[in-house]
């Protein structure tokens, strides 16, 4: 794990809120970020903990945590998410359901990463990437979301005419009314007004169990695609769809937002496993909703002449009305509607939380406009401009869509590698940081997605490359990627016995063995675990910029010129392929 160990060893010291005051602390950088937790469900004070609470006082606390996980994966479902998992159920049937289950643990992994950083830092994801790594690699980080968030919430525009016009209301005016709505939600200077108002349009996800049922789904059909299989071969067009659900499923701006809004919320690592808890309640909903929409495009247009004919979200809604009738049709109309306001929402939040972390502005849903102008003021231009754009041709506004979707597969293992690389920092995680079984995890996590992306590369340049060509591709990339793994994990072993062998020296010529007996300390697991625990409840990452930055190696260093690199190929072709296929 040489490429994800953490580039200072530094112990620092406990930082913990001061009582009775809301000033910024340790890393924090807006007042508003440090108080009681205000939950759409509840309350919870500043210096409360879950020790000593029955089972019904905890069950209590839960619920006024749940929030930024739950958002975030239900905004994961967005109107690029219905739209490709759309595509998914009418040009394949629900044989790419099993695409879905193997993104489970990468959005565990992944999120369960920004939960930790969060709580314990205090700070944006961007700011991290700034502070730790410098303006250079925050300048492509960050510039990656801009780019790809603000065309995100065009899609989500998209979703809201395509849902809207079903019912017949014209574009000119949905698209104007449903940005003056997110607009009037997020400017109200209260997060708990914000967070009722999603938990809101995230109920109203209900509608898609009537809507799989109504379809008359078959149980067989759909068992059948949790196997693994590429209907059709393996082809461009097919590799640009799993990328497109790769980068729907796991987006790069959900790093952003939720590790933002746990900051927003107050979230402290006293409150880790509860927002954990969050975090697979939002994942659950997520997984129902993506199966449920898959099937009824799947089901509900079988038989007809829209099967392997995807356009866009609104002609699925239409030709479900045709074939399965107006409940139908109108079902899925609400459900996309709704996907696109929770989408355009989180999206939006993502970009400007990032934008304030980046200015160094006020950036809290806490603060009414006149107290953090350019948060808001940022929020409103992008919808502004997201709204503008959406006024584009229709048949370029449906492959936008999913080329969106593809860009942020194809950017995920960069923020990835990003997000691992702050999680092995120990001098802003402490006692949080990744363990070994963690990286190996994410490893395997980025290798898979730069080999998903290089397939889709190869599959582009070569589009008469046949299926067992790409399989053997995927073969040999898992074997070298085990061998770099193992490679990784003796330097990162022979790194710590070099630490060792210093300390030795440091300590007065021991040997490497006595050191390591000195850090096996006498006491049970028990009390091994309690001392641990009470330790990372109360720990917190110090001022930023009171710590050493991380040192890059030469070999990190060529590792991620060599993957930014390839990424910008990467992103060259996908455009390619949409310019393509706008073309004819």
């Amino acid at each position: 794990m040489a490429f994800f160990a953490n580039g200072s060893g530094r112990r620092t010291a406990t930082v913990t809120a001061p009582a009775d005051t809301h000033q910024p602390t340790g890393a924090v950088m807006d007042s508003a970020h440090v108080g009681d937790i205000v939950g759409a469900l509840g309350t919870i004070k500043m210096h409360d903990s879950a020790e000593g609470r029955s089972r019904k006082q905890r069950l209590r606390m839960l619920l006024a945590i749940i929030g930024p996980g739950l958002i975030v994966m239900v905004g994961d479902n967005d109107a690029g998410g219905v739209a490709t998992y759309a595509q998914a159920g009418q040009n394949y049937g629900m044989a790419l359901v099993w695409t879905l289950v193997l993104l489970i643990p990468v959005l565990y992994v992944n999120q369960e990463m920004v939960v930790r950083l969060g709580a314990v830092a205090g700070v944006g994801h961007a700011r991290l990437i700034f502070d730790r790594f410098g303006k250079f690699w925050g300048a492509f980080s960050v510039g990656d979301l801009f780019i790809v968030n603000a065309l995100t919430i065009v899609t989500e525009f998209i979703g809201v005419s395509m849902a809207l016009g079903y019912f017949g209301l014209p574009k000119w005016i949905a698209v104007p009314l449903a940005a003056l709505l997110l607009f009037a939600v997020v400017a109200g200077g209260s997060f708990r007004r914000w967070e009722r108002f999603l938990f809101a349009l995230i109920a109203i996800n209900i509608v898609m169990f009537p809507l799989a049922i109504m379809v008359h789904p078959s149980v067989k059909d759909t068992a059948h695609g949790f196997l693994p299989s590429f209907p059709g071969g393996l082809n461009s067009t097919l590799l640009l769809l799993i990328v497109s659900i790769v980068g729907t499923t796991v987006a790069p701006w959900q790093l952003f937002f939720q590790q933002s809004n746990i900051v927003d919320k107050r979230i402290t690592p006293r409150w880790i496993k509860y927002e954990r808890i969050d975090l697979w309640v939002g994942i659950v909903v997520v997984m129902i909703g993506a199966i449920a929409i898959m099937a009824a495009a799947t089901f509900g247009l079988a038989g007809t002449d829209a099967i392997g004919n995807f356009t866009d979200a609104g002609a699925v809604a239409q030709a479900l009305h045709d074939h399965m009738g107006p409940t139908v049709g109108a079902l899925f109309a609400i459900l996309l509607l709704d996907a696109s306001l929770i989408g355009a929402n989180a999206v939006g939040l993502a970009t400007t939380y990032a934008l304030g972390d980046t200015l160094g502005k006020r950036h809290s849903l806490h603060w009414k406009i006149s107290e953090a102008p350019a948060f808001y003021a940022g929020y409103a231009a992008l919808l502004a401009v997201a709204g503008a754009v959406a006024f584009s041709p229709d048949h370029v506004l449906g492959l936008l869509t999913q080329g969106v979707q593809a860009l942020a597969g194809v950017l995920l293992p960069s923020a990835t590698v990003f997000l691992v690389l702050l999680c092995n920092d120990k001098a802003v995680l402490g006692p949080w940081v990744n363990t070994v079984r963690q990286n190996i995890v994410a490893g395997v996590i980025v290798w898979s997605l730069v080999l998903l992306s290089l397939a889709l590369t190869a599959a582009t340049f070569f589009p008469n490359l046949s299926t067992l060509t790409l399989e053997v591709g995927f073969g040999v990339g898992a074997l070298i990627g085990v061998l770099g793994g193992a490679a990784m994990l003796l330097a990162w072993q022979r790194g710590r016995r070099k630490a060792t062998e210093r300390t030795a020296a440091e300590l007065g010529g021991l040997d490497p063995d006595q050191v390591e007996e000195l850090d096996a300390t006498p006491l049970t697991k028990a009390e091994r675990k309690a001392i641990r625990e009470t330790d990372r409840d109360t720990w917190r990452t110090p001022a930023l910029a009171t710590l050493d930055r991380p040192a890059f190696s030469m070999g990190r260093m060529a590792g991620m010129i060599a993957l930014r690199g390839y990424l910008l190929i990467a992103v060259i072709l996908v455009g390619v392929k949409i310019f393509q296929q706008i073309t004819g």
